[in-house]
């Protein structure tokens, strides 16, 4: 399966947290997306990462135990947490992640 999705917090972090991050005076979440991703990166799993969505590939559980830690990283950084998430749920399906842009790309060049 391949998921796609977007971590986000929103609020103030915890002050009795002792992990708590202060937030940025810009509203910007980028240190809380980069947890995130460094998550979904060391896990092994193939992933793409945009500037809207990482995707990621790979069997039901650990692609969904590799969302729920990243949703675990961006935890200290608010008080509440956004979660996006779209999966495309193919069985016995592997390499997907490249596989459905070369097959867009090939169509793309028959136009």
């Amino acid at each position: 399966m391949i998921v796609a999705f977007s971590v986000s917090p929103s609020g103030k972090p915890h002050s009795d947290e002792s992990d708590a991050r202060p937030e940025p005076a810009d509203g910007s979440v980028h240190d809380a997306v980069a947890a995130a991703v460094k998550v979904v990166r060391d896990s092994g799993l193939p992933n793409r990462t945009s500037s809207m969505f990482t995707e990621i590939e790979g069997e039901w559980d650990e692609v969904m135990s590799v969302v729920k830690q990243a949703v675990e990283a961006v935890a200290p950084f608010g008080s509440r947490i956004s979660l996006v998430l779209k999966a495309d749920i193919r069985p016995g399906r592997t390499g997907e992640l490249d596989g459905k842009i070369e097959r867009l790309e090939r169509a793309l060049e028959e136009q």
